[in-house]
């Protein structure tokens, strides 16, 4: 199967179980690869055969924006969920990182894997 990536998507949200956290916003960084088949879109050029990941950027940063998960994990099921909405993504990839969570880290996150059930 083919992939679209959508990589480095820099969104801020309300995410973690600390008090701070859950006052302020903070930076998360997002990436995602869909797992589709591109050969129709690829095949005829136009731009009703190919999927709409743009659509779907903006339908995970009005998510994550709004959001107010305690855990990373929650937040990374919710994005895949949105992703497999689109019925010719089969499955997806989603990492979400927060790049100040640990000291002396440069980021800490997690990347899950989900697959469309039919």
């Amino acid at each position: 199967m083919d992939r679209i990536l959508i990589k480095d998507l820099l969104v801020r949200c309300i995410l973690g179980i600390n008090e701070d956290e859950r006052r302020e916003k903070q930076d998360v960084l997002i990436n995602i690869a869909l797992t589709a088949d591109l050969r129709p879109a690829g095949v005829s050029d136009c731009i009703e055969d190919a999927i709409d990941y743009r659509a779907i950027k903006k339908r995970v940063v009005a998510e994550v924006d709004t959001s107010r998960y305690y855990l990373v994990e929650a937040l990374a099921e919710r994005i895949a969920a949105i992703c497999l909405e689109h019925p010719a993504v089969q499955a997806a990839k989603v990492t979400v990182e927060k790049p100040t969570a640990l000291r002396f880290a440069r980021s800490v996150g997690v990347e899950i894997y989900r697959e469309r059930v039919d």
